[in-house]
């Protein structure tokens, strides 16, 4: 609907919005449009859309329903604002990850997986005499369909010698067992089985094979007693002459100890090192399959169930066709029409998925592997299907992950809702979608207090009057490149016969000295390329695991394999890091300043005043991780839980310290008339200009800036960063080391949750880097970054099985001429701006 045909009851009226950093602001928002809120990182778009204008719907909604049921959802809370009208029901999609559960799937998230068990149950072939079996026989989530060998895992882990004694040539003494606990624990081991008169002084390789074995694998557990400090030849003679001894201890072979402690430790820090032992395998009864042999004996098309799941959901649409014409072969007349009925099912549900250019993914692919855009989709895809009307659609950079290939079929999806009768309010930095919205909401100028005013509410064109505005110059383009000239390779880092997942016996190389980006729509084997198999190598090259967190898990993974080698350059390499969009840690208790290690110097800072020092305060009484100084209440979180009973529990700001995390007595210590609480509530640009005096702080406070982190708090909690937040900081932390060069930087779309203006602040510290003589390598869909590159790499030509290749490499202009490329014609007219 034009604008001017619109009447006041065709809008969401908002007045006095104060959520977060909005500035009691007023605004009119069209009902049945396409509306994309822009503004640069931390300006307040996100405070409106989701914190405001979604919690309050959601609100709305919570009001009927009644207490016990209210209780089982996950509530947004009550949004800061005088009044809102005119706001329908609103469902939002957001970015969150899949839950880091390998029981999760494509299947399980769009529920296709119980249309195909039901196909399966219904319309399957089955061996003779076998009796048939129910939908649930088909899950390996139940305990009636699950593998019994591997419990519907797939894989079974095992301890092996080769996976618990890390260098045979060590001796006990020198930790050859691995696997046993560090400290004090793995020393009474030790000291254990010299009672029991085993020698720890040769070389492991050296002992006899059964007593190895023993060592390792005994289940048994005698007590002995320990002589600590004495060595072999005198807990001999103790021994003989029944000496008292410090204490009896109780052996544990180092197997049973690796699994005792899997099984029962609450430390996520033990149950990952002790994880490492575990060696996971394909099951060697369902072959990796997860279900019994019964449901794996039935058959349709002529695919079990694991066979079919496994296919590309194009693949999988193909198989179905004929079942859903009714001419499915060799089945009688009552499953013929079973069969058709789910198939015809199916195919609409696949077809769905196709359009929003899911069709590589397959339904058995766990949602952990997913990227959070392709997550976004396969709920959106769940939404088209509903056909709902009247309702507010609030959505988190859709586009975020996407090849501008792919993002015309999100367009596509976006226009159905819709044409159906919905109102779609879009979080968004892509500019194509701006240009395609019926009307921008642009937030800003900056981030933080800085932010949080609305500089313009209607049609994109009239944006272009907008001098504040940060989008204004981008999405009519007026932005200059961060990095005209093209660099010359130093040298190139050749990578030879590489297969991991969809990539088999790729050749590639990456020049080095340089910035390369990675291209090619979704699915492609971008990923598998540079941050896995690119990554694999260098690592086994240099004898080291990335310099990246690695992620917390409640299991081990069978870790798939990277095969092939480098061929030349990797003596340019002295080091690797993989920056990534992991967490920066799982609890509020990890933040920015402790992440970065800036928080350490204010510690100390605050322990060298007058005050602290009259007091016998040390640094670790400013730390709210430690008992000294933290509120005895909250324990330095700052909030605590209350159980409402019927109703769900919430959290609220510690009624001791207010939030603050700490006692009392150490709030009253002051630095430059500011506490230490105070400190960890100011946003970087706020700290940069107080600490505007302490050369250890202002490096790491001006490369968050630099970066575009400005408006984060000191003391935000982990948990409330998003991915490229994550990401950014961990880049920063890597800025502030000294530059010796011939460093390999591997980024996976660094400008994920970012706007153009924030882009260009990111580029121009990635480039410092290589003009320090390092290598930047990035996986990138943001054309703009793919122009200002010195070589491009786009693989493909398409997703899944029909990617995997290297379609065309080098400069930007050259890959724009391809006509192999799905990346060139979008590259090209990036080119033909800056041309003109």
């Amino acid at each position: 609907m034009p604008a001017a045909a619109r009447t006041p009851d065709d809008f969401v009226r908002v007045r006095g919005a104060r959520e977060h950093n909005l500035k009691d602001i007023d605004v009119d928002i069209p009902r049945d449009a396409l509306v994309v809120f822009s503004g640069v990182s931390g300006s307040g778009k996100s405070s409106l859309a989701f914190g405001t204008l979604y919690a309050e719907a959601q609100r709305r909604y919570f009001e009927s329903v009644n207490p016990y049921a209210r209780r089982l959802i996950d509530q947004v809370g009550i949004p800061d604002v005088d009044a809102i009208e005119g706001l329908p029901p609103a469902v939002a999609l957001q970015q969150q990850r899949g839950t880091p559960s390998v029981r999760s799937s494509v299947g399980s998230v769009t529920t296709l997986s119980s249309l195909v068990r039901m196909l399966y149950s219904r319309a399957g072939e089955y061996p003779a005499k076998q009796p048939m079996l129910y939908a649930e026989d088909f899950s390996p989530n139940t305990a009636q369909g699950a593998c019994p060998r591997c419990h519907g895992l797939g894989n079974v882990y095992e301890l092996t010698e080769a996976s618990m004694v890390s260098d045979p040539s060590l001796t006990i003494r020198e930790k050859a067992i691995a696997a046993w606990p560090p400290a004090w624990h793995g020393q009474n081991l030790r000291d254990i089985l010299v009672t029991l008169g085993y020698d720890v002084d040769i070389p492991w390789r050296d002992l006899p094979k059964k007593d190895r074995d023993w060592i390792l694998f005994t289940e048994e557990q005698p007590v002995a007693p320990v002589y600590p400090g004495y060595t072999p030849k005198e807990t001999r003679a103790a021994v003989r002459r029944k000496e008292e001894p410090a204490y009896m201890g109780t052996f544990m072979g180092a197997r049973k100890y690796v699994l005792h402690t899997f099984a029962t430790t609450q430390s996520a820090t033990m149950k990952k090192r002790v994880s490492r032992y575990m060696v996971g395998s394909i099951c060697p009864v369902c072959e990796g399959k997860r279900l019994k042999r019964e449901a794996l004996s039935v058959k349709f098309a002529g695919f079990d169930i694991a066979e079919l799941t496994a296919l590309s959901l194009d693949r999988m649409a193909e198989v179905l066709r004929p079942a859903a014409k009714a001419k499915a072969p060799g089945l009688s007349e009552e499953k013929r029409v079973a069969a058709q009925r789910l198939a015809e099912d199916l195919l609409d549900r696949i077809a769905t998925l196709q359009a929003l250019g899911l069709g590589y993914l397959a339904m058995d692919r766990t949602t952990p592997t997913l990227s959070p855009g392709e997550l976004q989709r396969l709920r959106l895809a769940t939404q088209i299907r509903s056909h709902l009307f009247g309702v507010v659609y609030v959505l988190d950079e859709p586009s975020a992950g996407l090849h501008p290939a792919d993002s015309e079929a999100l367009h596509k999806a976006l226009d159905q809702l819709r044409a159906a009768g919905n109102t779609i309010f879009v979080v968004e930095h892509d500019l194509d979608m701006m240009r395609r919205a019926d009307w921008i909401v642009d937030v800003g100028p900056e981030a933080g207090q800085h932010g949080g005013r609305i500089l313009y509410s209607g049609p994109p064109d009239g944006l272009a009057n907008v001098d504040a505005s940060r989008t204004r110059r981008y999405l009519f383009d007026e932005a200059a490149p961060v990095h005209r000239e093209r660099r010359t390779p130093a040298g190139w880092l050749a990578l030879e016969h590489v297969s991991r997942n969809n990539l088999h016996r790729v050749d590639a190389r990456f020049p080095l000295g340089a910035f390369t980006a990675v291209t090619g729509v979704s699915g492609s084997g971008k990923s598998s390329l540079v941050s896995q198999a690119l990554v694999d190598l260098i690592c086994a090259h240099l004898g080291t695991a990335p310099e990246a967190e690695e992620e917390e898990r409640d299991a081990p993974t069978v870790v798939q394999l990277t095969t092939g080698r480098i061929a030349s350059g990797a003596e340019g390499i002295r080091r690797l890091v993989n920056v990534d969009q992991k967490p920066i840690g799982r609890t509020p208790r990890s933040n920015l300043a402790t992440y970065t290690g800036l928080f350490d110097h204010v510690r100390k800072l605050f322990a060298a005043t007058k005050a602290a020092k009259a007091r016998r305060y040390d640094a670790g009484r400013f730390s709210f991780n430690v008992a000294k100084g933290r509120c005895p209440t909250c324990e330095g979180e700052g909030f605590v839980s209350v159980e409402l009973l019927f109703m769900p529990s919430v959290f609220t700001p510690c009624p001791t310290c207010h939030g603050a995390r700490y006692d009392a007595k150490t709030l009253e210590i002051e630095w430059n008339g500011k506490n230490i609480a105070d400190v960890l509530a100011m946003t970087v640009d706020e700290a940069l200009a107080f600490f505007a005096d302490e050369a250890p702080l202002q490096r790491p406070l001006a490369l968050l800036h630099d970066i575009g982190l400005g408006y984060l708090r000191l003391g935000q909690p982990a948990t409330e960063l998003s991915g490229g937040e994550a990401q950014r900081i961990k880049l920063a932390t890597e800025l502030q080391r000294s530059q010796r060069g011939d460093t390999l930087y591997v980024l996976d779309e660094p400008t994920t949750g970012l706007h153009p203006h924030d882009v260009d602040k990111l580029m121009r510290q990635l480039h410092g880097l290589v003009d320090a003589g390092n290598t930047v390598i990035v996986v990138e869909h943001e054309m703009r970054v793919v122009a200002d590159a010195d070589w491009v790499i786009d693989v493909g030509p398409g997703a899944g099985e029909k990617g995997g290749h290297i379609v065309v490499e080098g400069t930007p202009e050259t890959v724009a001429k391809s006509k192999r490329s799905r990346t060139a014609e979008y590259l090209r007219d990036v080119l033909n701006q800056r041309a003109r």
